[in-house]
C-alpha cells in the first residue's frame, strides 16, 4: 500500500502554507525527473502528502477567475481583517477563513492515475462520504466543482469548494470544507463566479458547532480508503 505523508498546519496565513505547498511540490517534481535518469534498481520511492490547515481571513483568485467578483475595495478588506491574493489554482475567486477544512494533497497522480477528472471526483467525494456519516446527503452539480445540498433545487447551497493545479501530473491546492465558518464572509465575493446559489456550512446544516479534530479523521479516513493509501 502507498504511503503518504500528513501533515496538520494549524491556522497558517495563506501565503505560509502555499510555500510549504510549493516546496513539497517542486520536490515531487524533482524526484520524479531524477528517476527517469535513473535505472529502476536506483530510483528513489516517490513521496506524497496530505496538508490540512486553516487560513486567517482571505479571499483567493484562480487563475481564470474575475477580479470583479471580489465585492470589496482595499479600505473593505482592511475593515473586514481579510487579504486578497491571486494564486494559480483553477477556479474563480473563493474565501478561506478560521473553522473551514482546507486540505492540499500533493501526489504524483503517475503513482495513481493519470486522470483529473477522476482526481476531483475523488476530492469530492471524500467530503461527500464525510457528510453521509453526519446524515446530511450531497452530490454534484453538472458543469460545477465542488460539493452541494439540494444540488438540483433551488434551495442549492455550497459547503465545499474545490479549486486544483497540475503540472506533470503532481498536484497541488485542493478543496475547502465549511465546517464553523463565518458564512458572512462569502456576501463580499461572487463564489467561485456562481451569483445565483447559496454557500453553507456542517455548523449552518446541523445547527451546531463541530469537534474540528472529528471532522478531519472522517475525511482522512475516505482520503486512505479512496486513494488506497496509508497516511504517516
Amino acid at each position: 500500500m502507498k504511503k503518504v505523508h500528513f501533515e496538520d498546519l494549524g491556522l497558517i496565513d495563506f501565503q505560509g502554507a502555499w510555500d510549504f505547498q510549493t516546496q513539497k511540490f517542486n520536490e515531487i517534481i524533482q524526484r520524479k525527473l531524477d528517476n527517469r535518469n535513473l535505472p529502476q534498481s536506483e530510483q528513489i520511492n516517490q513521496e506524497h502528502w496530505l496538508i490540512f490547515c486553516e487560513h486567517p481571513h482571505v479571499y483567493t483568485l484562480g487563475r481564470n477567475g474575475k477580479e470583479e467578483h471580489l465585492l470589496l475595495d482595499d479600505l473593505g478588506l482592511k475593515d473586514k481583517s481579510a487579504e486578497f491574493v491571486k494564486i494559480n489554482r483553477g477556479g474563480d475567486i473563493t474565501y478561506h477563513g478560521p473553522g473551514q477544512l482546507v486540505a492540499y494533497p500533493l501526489l504524483d497522480l503517475d503513482d495513481f492515475f493519470t486522470d483529473i477528472g477522476r482526481y476531483i471526483r475523488y476530492l469530492e467525494e471524500m467530503v461527500i462520504r464525510t457528510l453521509l456519516e453526519y446524515n446530511i446527503e450531497s452530490g454534484r452539480i453538472a458543469g460545477q466543482s465542488g460539493v452541494w445540498l439540494d444540488g438540483e433545487k433551488a434551495s442549492a447551497r455550497k459547503i465545499c469548494a474545490v479549486g486544483v493545479h497540475l503540472s506533470r501530473w503532481t498536484t497541488m491546492h485542493g478543496f475547502a470544507f465549511n465546517i464553523n465558518t463565518n458564512l458572512d464572509y462569502f456576501s463580499n465575493i461572487v463564489p467561485c463566479g456562481i451569483s445565483d446559489k447559496a454557500v453553507t456550512s456542517l455548523e449552518k446544516e446541523l445547527g451546531r458547532k463541530l469537534p474540528m479534530d472529528e471532522v478531519k479523521s472522517k475525511v482522512m479516513k475516505h482520503f486512505q480508503e479512496l486513494f488506497e493509501v496509508e497516511l504517516l
